[in-house]
């Protein structure tokens, strides 16, 4: 021993999981890591020496020196079996000494380590506490032995005539059951006799703890023969109601009980409904209690616990379908194509949360419908517009006079199934007040790593949403909280291009409307030509409503006329419209030949799309005021204060005099006073139009333009590039001035709307001034 403790060994070291072994002891143990494996072969060339120490997180499956205690044991192999698989080893240690971890020296293939082994302190064996304390520890150890009876007498008489404090110390503790942490804090304790007083009172304290579980096992045994009593009666009690007449209450208390059962639900659910049962049970009849828990049960039990959709994964197939009822959409139709990929390489994919984003008419609802039909999912819309109170989404409590679930219980009720598509329609539409905040609410709905265990305040018990594919709309992201929108992957839909009007009015608004009216392809027959001339003279929108609409005007009209007699059937040409659809309500594009000075055509973004947005201006003598109107908001009023405080720190430069803004008043106007204007993207065409007014310069009027600036002179990037070009085009206007940083946004464009018009990317005002404004003293051609 002494020659031991007088250096440091190097040996091969195994973390052991919530196993300790103590010196002078045999442990057998499993060994299924393969640094484990590595470091008992390493050990056979150690003459079968091995140090053997425990991890402190048993989870841990490639330790560290952090990862381990610090006092282990070294040990001898005494026997190594390998299962014939190969992945498994079976070992038996003989505990030789304590030792204490210095260092690790290597952590691969195989943990070495350097230790140093530690030797009991001196202790008198021959003492009477010495003597007192081992006595009672054999006690104890008989009484644990007697109570747990997994330990055999042979076990008992090893340590029964033993004097030596730290065998029976350490012997004992191998063979019981304590913590981890309790073997670890014995093995580390190099004072037997202090050993020897840590193990009685864990040993009493095991002691009782056994007389507890046997106490429990008791009270368990008992319960299950109540259980039988109560059975026994509850049969009698059965067989007097029957003769009594009084079965009917009871037939549907035990059909309640049979169902509720047979839906094989969870612990905490299935324990709710049956003490809700009970309680029935109790009520006296036609109480109203024992109204409300009916109501309570039905609306439990009509839930689709169980019941699924299997999803149709094959993707040429939901691909087909969602072609037939839409045309475009390509970003959502690819999303949804990508899910269902995902979904036919691994089943354990959840639902989701899509947000559609878009102008209104855009087919933001029907193609979460044509989702659904896609992936074999049914459906169920909720109309989120207007809603206003917290109850709605989470339901009322049952003891409320009329309660009921909230919307999105009642959707999967209205679905059947417990993985529908659940469509939440208008989302930036929600309200709130006193009865509280129902975006708020659906926090919990549609947070994935939540949702599973979903609450609503009548069903008081967990449902599971996490399979639910949760589709939103909504026509702007401005007004949803900032935590709900966090939770939605957006997806924008963009304004739909004349010649998208045109391809969805031939393959679905027209077919749909003869349909609905009773006309045969013959009756009625619009060509192309009179369609985009519908889109361009007698609609302006983003979406195809209005279109329809029209198409509809066209339809009644050419049923009046067939039903009347008045002719077989209408074809119609461009230029043929007017007769059936009245005058032209908007102009085909605004004459934009005229190049002035101080009127520049911004580009604007709206809900329903995109506007070519007039900026006037005038300069007047006076002495320096800024005046502001068309209804403007005041981000717009400060885009007009920087433009102004830009131009005046370039005057010499653009030739303006430096005074202009103490001898000259500025009149800025934004045409349609009476539509509320707000945001900064029109910064480039303000200060342009200044710019022209105090130079007496024209500005080309074929070019519109859109972008931020800041007191320095730089436009920067803003939103909405695709609505603002198709608004240019509509206008007759095939040059746009955007900001360089927007470029990127163009290769999500249509290719038409990218072919039809000249993208200029402009980085600083003096690139829009040299671009759009000509040059002093040259008139314009």
């Amino acid at each position: 021993m002494s020659e031991n403790t007088s250096r440091i060994m190097t040996l091969p070291t195994l973390a052991l999981r919530g196993v300790s072994v103590f010196p002078g002891t045999v442990l057998h143990f499993d060994v299924e890591r393969p640094m484990s494996i590595a470091a008992l072969n390493a050990a056979i060339g150690t003459d079968r020496m091995i140090f053997l120490v425990a991890q402190r997180d048993i989870t841990c499956d490639t330790p560290r020196a952090d990862d381990l205690y610090t006092v282990g044991a070294i040990c001898r192999l005494s026997q190594i079996l390998r299962t014939p698989g190969g992945g498994n080893v079976k070992c038996i240690v003989d505990g030789l000494y304590r030792a204490k971890l210095l260092r690790l020296t290597a952590e691969a293939p195989a943990l070495w380590a350097n230790v140093q082994v530690l030797a009991d302190e001196p202790a008198e064996a021959d003492t009477l506490e010495c003597t007192a304390l081992i006595r009672s520890c054999n006690d104890l150890f008989a009484e644990y032995a007697s109570a747990s009876g997994t330990l055999g007498p042979e076990t008992l008489l090893r340590v029964a005539d033993r004097k030596d404090p730290g065998f029976v110390s350490d012997y004992i503790a191998q063979n019981i059951f304590l913590q981890p942490e309790e073997k670890q804090l014995l093995l580390e304790e190099r004072s037997p006799v202090r050993r020897l007083t840590m193990l009685c009172d864990m040993l009493h304290r095991e002691l009782e703890i056994m007389d507890i579980q046997k106490n429990l096992q008791s009270t368990a045994a008992e319960r299950v023969a109540k259980n039988q009593k109560d059975y026994f009666l509850r049969e009698q009690m059965r067989v007097i109601q029957e003769e009594l007449g009084e079965t009917a209450e009871t037939d549907d208390l035990e059909e309640y009980r049979r169902r509720i059962l047979n839906l094989k639900l969870e612990a905490e659910i299935e324990k709710k409904l049956l003490k809700e049962l009970s309680r029935l049970g109790k009520q006296p009849f036609g109480s109203a209690e024992g109204a409300v828990l009916r109501t309570y049960l039905d609306v439990c039990l009509e839930l689709p616990w169980n019941e699924k959709t299997k999803d149709v994964t094959d993707i040429a197939h939901a691909k087909k379908v969602l072609d037939e009822d839409h045309y475009g959409l390509t970003k959502v139709k690819d999303r949804i194509l990508e899910y269902l990929a995902v979904r036919q390489l691994s089943a354990q994919v959840k639902g989701g949360v899509l947000c559609l984003v878009g102008p209104p008419g855009v087919g933001k609802t029907s193609i979460a419908m044509s989702i659904a039909r896609a992936m074999n999912r049914k459906c169920a819309r909720i109309s989120l517009g207007g809603v206003h109170d917290e109850a709605e989404i989470r339901g009322h409590r049952k003891t409320y006079v009329g309660a009921m679930p909230g919307r999105i219980i009642a959707g999967i009720q209205q679905a059947g199934s417990r993985n529908p598509v659940l469509v939440l329609d208008e989302i930036d539409k929600l309200g709130s007040d006193y009865r509280g905040d129902p975006s708020a609410a659906l926090l919990e709905a549609l947070d994935g790593e939540q949702n599973a265990s979903f609450r609503d305040h009548f069903l008081e018990i967990p449902f599971d949403l996490s399979e639910v594919l949760f589709i939103t709309t909504a026509n702007t992201a401005d007004t949803i909280p900032r935590a709900l929108l966090d939770r939605m992957e957006v997806i924008s839909l963009g304004s739909y291009t004349d010649e998208e009007k045109l391809q969805i009015a031939k393959r679905h608004l027209l077919p749909k409307q003869r349909t609905k009216h009773g006309l045969s392809g013959n009756q009625l027959r619009v060509s192309d030509d009179a369609v985009r001339e519908i889109v361009a003279l007698y609609t302006r929108e983003s979406g195809v409503r209005m279109l329809e609409r029209e198409l509809a005007a066209l339809c009644r009209k050419a049923a009046r006329g067939i039903a009347s007699g008045e002719r077989k059937s209408l074809r119609l040409h461009s230029g043929e419209l007017e007769p059936w659809l009245g005058p032209v309500k908007f102009k085909p594009e605004v004459n934009f030949s005229t190049d002035s000075v101080g009127l520049v055509h911004g580009l604007a973004w709206t809900s329903v799309g995109g506007e070519v947005l007039d900026v006037e201006c005038s300069v007047v003598p006076g002495n320096g005021k800024l005046e502001l109107t068309g209804n403007l908001g005041d981000v717009m009023k400060e885009s007009c204060q920087a433009a102004v405080t830009y131009i005046r720190s370039r005057t010499s430069e653009l030739g303006i005099d430096p005074d202009f803004h103490k001898n000259t008043d500025i009149h800025l106007h934004f045409p349609e006073g009476a539509v509320p204007k707000d945001g900064p993207s029109a910064g480039a065409a303000i200060c342009l139009c200044v710019v022209s007014a105090l130079t007496n310069r024209p500005v080309r009027a074929d070019i519109a333009m859109t972008g931020e600036i800041t007191l320095r002179g730089r436009v920067l990037p803003i939103g909405g590039i695709q609505e603002k070009t198709m608004a240019a085009l509509r206008a007759g206007i095939h040059e746009v001035l955007l900001p360089e940083d927007n470029v990127s946004d163009l290769a999500e464009m249509d290719p038409n709307v990218r072919n039809a018009v000249n993208f200029t990317a402009v980085s600083h005002m003096d690139q829009v001034l040299k671009k759009a404004l000509y040059p002093a003293g040259e008139e314009a051609e």
